[in-house]
């Protein structure tokens, strides 16, 4: 059996967290594989900061993680990214 690396333990098992909204303070359970959602108690789209992960430099990342995700954090990552001051 092929193991995956260690750096992608939190994204392919992910587990539930919870993210106060900025806005109106509801907290909402997120996974820790998804970059936003949409706050249950305002309906705003709110984020969290990313972590750094394996996605960004290893290159078996979009097999290891599936294609769909890896586009999905790749494109939440770079937005940070652009946001930063």
């Amino acid at each position: 059996m092929k193991e995956s690396c260690p750096g992608s333990k939190e994204i392919k098992s992910p587990f539930p967290e919870d993210l106060v909204c900025a806005y109106c303070c509801h907290k909402n359970e997120i996974w820790s594989d998804e970059p936003d959602m949409k706050c249950k108690g305002c309906g705003k789209i709110i984020t969290r900061d990313m972590a750094p992960s394996c996605i960004e430099w290893c290159p078996a990342a979009r097999d290891c993680v599936g294609p769909e995700k890896y586009e999905r954090l790749i494109r939440k990552l770079k937005e940070q990214e652009e946001a930063a001051p």
